[in-house]
């Protein structure tokens, strides 16, 4: 299962606990019809490095960007992930206490195209 950074969902809990609440259901109904293998889960953090001037210009002063957003999507009220943006260690931390990241086999990442690939 890949889980992006929406859920056509909004409790009040956070994006990554939402997250891992579809995780949990998913491995357990898997489990529950007989399947004795644990499926792959990988989930999508949208993810900007700090570490110069430049990054932090284009991505380190993002109004809003550090915290879970609630919006409408096809007439659902959906919750939009935060965008992880800060110097490298911090979003170490930040990621190692999602609860979604926490259970994922993999995280994808997305990572800012304007600063080219280096």
């Amino acid at each position: 299962m890949t889980s992006s950074t929406l859920l056509t969902e909004a409790t009040g809990a956070s994006f990554g606990e939402l997250q891992r609440e579809q995780i949990d259901r998913y491995r357990t109904a898997l489990r529950d019809v007989g399947h004795d293998w644990t499926p792959r889960v990988s989930v999508s953090r949208s993810i900007f490095p700090i570490t110069t001037n430049l990054d932090d210009l284009y991505f380190g002063r993002r109004s809003g960007g550090q915290r879970d957003q609630v919006g409408i999507i096809d007439g659902a009220r959906s919750t939009f992930g935060k965008t992880y943006a800060g110097e490298p260690d911090d979003l170490i931390e930040a990621l190692k206490a999602d609860p979604a990241v926490e259970a994922a086999d993999t995280v994808l990442l997305t990572v800012p195209s304007q600063v080219g690939v280096d």
